[in-house]
């Protein structure tokens, strides 16, 4: 699922995560939180404006997906 997020292919939202118990929700945490290091460590060159416009999605999508899955292990505390 992590990589489907990464593509773009699936977005989080609230009721996606509703079937996730907490330990499955941190583990999708970790799993993003890996490529999200990855893909910012990764830097295209400087004149490469749609290598640099994909990344930032990825990135975008991968931050927005953390957020989503922090939020919900908030909110079932």
């Amino acid at each position: 699922m992590a990589a489907q997020i990464t593509d773009g292919f699936t977005l989080l939202s609230s009721n996606t995560l509703k079937g996730f118990n907490p330990g499955e929700l941190n583990l999708l945490k970790v799993e993003l939180d890996k490529i999200l290091r990855d893909a910012r460590s990764q830097t295209p060159a400087q004149d490469d404006a749609l290598a640099q416009q994909a990344r930032n999605r990825k990135i975008a999508r991968l931050s927005s997906a953390m957020q989503v899955i922090q939020n919900q292990l908030t909110q079932r505390r």
